[in-house]
C-alpha cells in the first residue's frame, strides 16, 4: 500500500508537471498578474533612491487601491520627508484600454495629467518609472517563452514581452521585457528591461513574497528592487505595513480628493 501511495505521488506529479509545461507564455504571464492582484488594499511603503556613490534619499507613501467593475483605482500620497509631503498621485487601471494617471504637486496647487510620453519618465526620482506604478494591459504585448531558468534557487520560466507596436514600446520606453516566473507558483521573480535600443537598462527583483489572501490564495512582494545598469542607481521599495481590503469608496479616488 505504501509503494502504491507513492506511485500515486510521483503520478500526480508528473501530471501537474506536463500540464503546466503545456501552457503558452502569455498563459504563464496571466497566471503571474492574476497571483498578485486583490480586489482591495491599503498599505504604508518605504521607497528608497540610491545613487551612483551610495548616497540615499529615503521616502515614505500611503496608498490604497480598490477594484471598480473592470477598473482598478489606486490613490497614492506621500507623507515625509517635507519637501515630497502631500504630493499626491491618482492612477486608473484600466483592464484593456490605456491607463489614466494624475499627480498632484502641492507647491503648485494644481493636479496635472500623466500623458503617455511621460509615462517612461521616473517615479519621483527613482529608478521605477511612472509606469511601473500599475499593471500593464496584456494586450499590449507579443509574448514568447525562452529556456526555463533558475533563479534564488526556483525554476523559472522565461517570459519574453515585445509591445505590439512602436506607439507601446515609446510609451513604456522598452524594446524588450525578459520575466521569470517560478514554475511552482507563477511568483514573479525577476525582470530584465530593455530599452528602445534594445540594451539591457534595468533589472529588477521581487522578493518576499508572503499569502496576502488565505481564502483567494493571493501572494505579494514585501520589496521591490530596480538597478539601472545604464547609471548604477538603485531604487528600493519595501512594504512597511498592508490591510487586506479598504473602507475608500470610489468618491475618494478622484482629482478632487487627491488635491485635498
Amino acid at each position: 500500500m505504501k509503494n502504491l501511495l507513492i506511485l500515486t505521488g510521483l503520478l500526480l506529479g508528473v501530471m501537474v508537471i506536463n500540464a503546466q509545461s503545456s501552457l503558452t507564455a502569455k498563459q504563464i504571464a496571466e497566471k503571474a498578474k492574476d497571483i498578485s492582484e486583490v480586489d482591495a488594499l491599503e498599505m504604508v511603503s518605504t521607497l528608497t533612491i540610491i545613487d551612483a556613490k551610495g548616497r540615499e534619499r529615503v521616502r515614505k507613501t500611503s496608498s490604497a487601491s480598490k477594484k471598480f467593475g473592470e477598473q482598478t483605482k489606486t490613490l497614492m500620497k506621500f507623507l515625509a520627508p517635507a519637501d515630497v509631503k502631500g504630493t499626491g498621485m491618482l492612477i486608473y487601471d484600466n483592464e484593456e484600454s490605456n491607463d489614466d494617471m494624475w499627480i498632484y504637486m502641492p507647491a503648485l496647487r494644481k493636479t496635472r495629467r500623466i500623458v503617455s510620453s511621460d509615462k517612461s519618465k521616473s517615479f519621483m526620482g527613482s529608478e521605477f518609472a511612472n509606469s511601473d506604478m500599475s499593471i500593464p494591459s496584456m494586450s499590449d504585448f507579443n509574448y514568447t517563452l525562452g529556456k526555463n531558468q533558475v533563479i534564488d534557487g526556483q525554476e523559472c520560466y522565461e517570459v519574453i514581452s515585445t509591445p505590439v507596436n512602436e506607439d507601446i514600446a515609446d510609451e513604456n520606453g522598452s524594446a524588450k521585457r525578459i520575466t521569470y516566473i517560478s514554475v511552482d507558483k507563477f511568483l514573479t521573480l525577476k525582470q530584465l528591461v530593455y530599452d528602445l535600443d534594445e540594451d539591457l537598462w534595468k533589472e529588477m527583483t521581487y522578493s518576499g513574497y508572503y499569502l496576502i489572501d488565505t481564502v483567494n490564495k493571493k501572494y505579494m512582494a514585501k520589496k521591490m528592487e530596480v538597478k539601472n545598469v545604464q547609471n548604477d542607481r538603485r531604487s528600493i521599495m519595501t512594504m512597511d505595513k498592508v490591510q487586506l481590503g479598504s473602507s475608500l469608496t470610489e468618491s475618494h479616488f478622484t482629482t478632487s480628493y487627491l488635491e485635498k
